[in-house]
């Protein structure tokens, strides 16, 4: 009983490929035209150039155009400080706010973040 069950479940592979098979030779074209678009739209989503790609290359190239503009602000901010580095006021500023300098009866007061 046992064998006949397997029979049978051959049996029913064997007529599902055997209809498969019937109809690809009976629509040849129709297959081929299928399966290029598949192959074509894969290709054009995955390839190098493909969509995908393009959609990070487009999301890190918005990042990277952020990181510019903070970095080209710290340089102003820079090129500022180093203008003024030598008046009196931005070096007791520098001392005050780098080093925890304080003046004379002044009360110094430091909170640490976590």
């Amino acid at each position: 009983m046992n064998s006949t069950v397997l029979d049978v479940k051959k049996f029913i592979k064997r007529i599902k490929f055997d209809t498969i098979w019937e109809y690809i030779t009976s629509n040849p074209k129709q297959i081929l035209f299928r399966v290029a678009a598949v192959v074509i739209v894969l290709w054009f989503l995955f390839d190098d150039y493909g969509v995908v790609k393009r959609i990070r290359m487009e999301t890190e190239y918005r990042s990277l155009l952020v990181r510019q503009k903070v970095e080209q602000q710290k340089m102003v901010d820079n090129e500022q400080r180093i203008l003024h580095a030598r008046e009196p006021d931005s070096i007791e500023k520098a001392a005050r706010e780098r080093y925890n300098f304080r003046r004379k009866g002044e009360t110094l007061f430091i909170i640490k973040g976590e």
